[in-house]
């Protein structure tokens, strides 16, 4: 499908509603701004974007304030039932249930994402797997549609396609430098600076730091378990780090955070698919998948064992299972490795 199919589209709709994934990132987040302002492009005046989850990590918070994005939490009740016109859009996820707060079966009018599916079912799919941001779809978007680009759009599209690829070193293609190309004259240069270099909790610090002092290393893979912690993006930028490593090639942190277990995987190892790893991993209890070098997962705490046995127990228990299904997915040893601590 082309841009011009989905203006067709949003051209006869009477309103849009534009649903993030839970803990929406910047790729998420720019690229349901640009949607929006594509839909006022074509005439929708009612747009709204919603999500679920928290906007804990601090770039993503960053993100929202600075850029002055308007965003609402869901309410699962108000994606039913819709009338003719009003349409639903999923931007960088796809599946009603998965990595949202959508109820499972409800119809999608519109998909566009760049992480693997088996399938997706929507009147407007956009699914490209080959990119590195979704943001770069967005991106070729205006583009093509002529849709006006402020200095705040443009901002946006330019850091997501920046950070989703880590500043083009990850899954980055022609079209992601072609994409920041076109958007670099008119993006604010000392907002994208700041947007790079937000404060960072103590906290978020804190659950770092745990993750590299728990760290256990089995051959070329690093997993490390965090604990309970409040930071769920802390885990994702300690996974970034201990990927890093000298010797380490996929990294695994994972971690309890309010009634869930989350995890965060990186890799640079070509035989290594950490999406997959994770989804064969976790699939039949959560929700686990995401690309060759960047993925993730979150797991129902009350799995393990009653919440109300929170403690050292039942993190102990956490880390038994989630260790044992991770050296099953990928090939570890059973003989666990020593944990290293930096000197």
């Amino acid at each position: 499908m082309t841009a011009a199919d989905l203006r067709d589209l949003l051209a006869e709709a009477t309103d849009l509603t534009i649903v993030c994934h839970n803990n929406p990132d910047p790729d998420c987040l720019a690229s349901a701004l640009a949607l929006g302002r594509i839909a006022a492009a074509a005439g929708v005046d009612e747009r709204r974007i919603l999500y679920s989850g928290d906007i804990s990590h601090q770039q993503n918070r960053a993100f929202v304030n600075l850029l002055d994005v308007d965003l609402a939490s869901l309410d699962p009740a108000t994606v039913l039932d819709r009338e003719t016109g009003s349409l639903l859009a999923f931007v960088d996820h796809g599946v009603p249930g998965r990595n949202n707060r959508v109820p499972e079966g409800t119809p999608v009018d519109i998909v566009i994402d760049h992480h693997p599916h088996e399938a997706l079912d929507a009147r407007f799919v956009d699914h490209r797997e080959d990119v590195g941001a979704t943001a770069t779809i967005l991106t070729e978007y205006v583009r093509e549609l002529d849709v006006e680009l402020d200095a705040t759009l443009a901002t946006a599209l330019l850091f997501a396609i920046r950070r989703e690829t880590l500043g083009f070193l990850r899954g980055v293609t022609r079209a992601e430098y072609e994409g920041a190309a076109f958007l670099h004259e008119p993006a604010d240069a000392d907002l994208l600076r700041r947007l790079a270099s937000p404060a960072v909790t103590g906290a978020t610090a804190d659950a770092i730091a745990t993750a590299i002092e728990n760290r256990s290393i089995r051959g070329s893979t690093l997993l490390s378990n965090v604990g309970r912690t409040s930071e769920r993006d802390a885990l994702p930028q300690a996974a970034d780090y201990l990927a890093t490593l000298e010797g380490v090639e996929t990294a695994v942190v994972f971690g309890i955070v309010d009634e869930r277990v989350q995890l965060s995987a990186r890799s640079t190892d070509s035989r290594v698919h950490v999406g997959d790893a994770l989804a064969d991993a976790f699939d039949d209890v959560g929700n686990a998948g995401g690309h060759r070098e960047m993925a993730g997962g979150e797991i129902p705490l009350g799995i393990f064992a009653d919440p109300a046995a929170d403690g050292e127990t039942l993190c102990d228990l956490v880390e038994t299972v989630v260790v044992a299904r991770l050296a099953d997915a990928f090939g570890l040893s059973d003989v666990e490795g020593e944990a290293e601590t930096e000197e």
